[in-house]
């Protein structure tokens, strides 16, 4: 399935950063002002790694337009997802191992360039292997890398949401137009709470929240189903 919206192009570390990478030197937490941005940077991959459940939500904005994401996930193989396209429609997914629900709205199947499934309706959801995903499509992995490059320095402190935090300066030999600043909970858990990106035409937010709070995924109702796959 394919989304109306063709893809941007973007450097290798903006790729990196939508896909979950976090660059080096990003870090969360712990508040403890001796702790080097490696150190930082160890202990937050560290503690998001080891989350059973998540909820990732991310804002891109472009000259082609404003796309924005919310993604529940258990960083394995059920998650749920809605990716919605200024102007032209949204897309609703649960991914439950290999197979992926996908909901449409109206106006996305007015934007539709892709193959074509005639009996399909607006908010009808329709039944697909997952591996028919395609980079560009709207359609996500419940997984999430937490892993490093580039180099960072220690910014200003600072609050996210209810929680006292500390902004990291990113920069990346690759981007050289671009800035990166992550901000790292210095309470409690050393959570990676937000990431905030310009350069390269993007401009881009990606907000963690839900950490290890109770999700599951389950299929719809299988009489609203439209299994593409027959």
């Amino acid at each position: 399935m394919r989304g109306p919206v063709r893809a941007i192009p973007m450097t290798m570390a903006l790729a990196c950063l939508l896909s979950g990478a976090v660059l080096t030197g990003c870090a969360a937490g712990g508040g403890d002002a001796t702790k080097s941005a490696t150190d930082l940077l160890d202990e937050a991959n560290g503690t998001m790694r080891a989350l059973r459940s998540v909820t990732v939500e991310t804002t891109n904005t472009t000259a082609h337009g404003t796309v924005t994401t919310r993604l529940s996930t258990d960083l394995k193989n059920r998650c749920k997802a809605k990716t919605s396209w200024a102007g032209n429609g949204s897309l609703e997914q649960i991914r439950i191992g290999d197979t992926d629900y996908v909901r449409p709205d109206e106006t996305y199947l007015e934007k539709w360039s892709g193959r074509k499934i005639d009996a399909l309706r607006p908010k009808q959801w329709v039944k697909q292997p997952a591996d028919e995903a395609q980079p560009g499509d709207g359609l996500t992995k419940c997984t999430w890398t937490f892993a490093s490059f580039g180099s960072v320095k220690k910014g200003e402190a600072t609050r996210i949401g209810v929680r006292e935090a500390v902004a990291l300066h990113v920069t990346d030999k690759a981007d050289k137009e671009g800035q990166y600043t992550f901000y790292v909970a210095t309470e409690g858990k050393p959570y990676l709470l937000r990431v905030a990106y310009r350069g390269g035409g993007n401009d881009t937010t990606t907000s963690f929240s839900k950490f290890d709070e109770p999700f599951d995924a389950q299929p719809p109702a299988s009489a609203g189903v439209l299994d593409a796959g027959r």
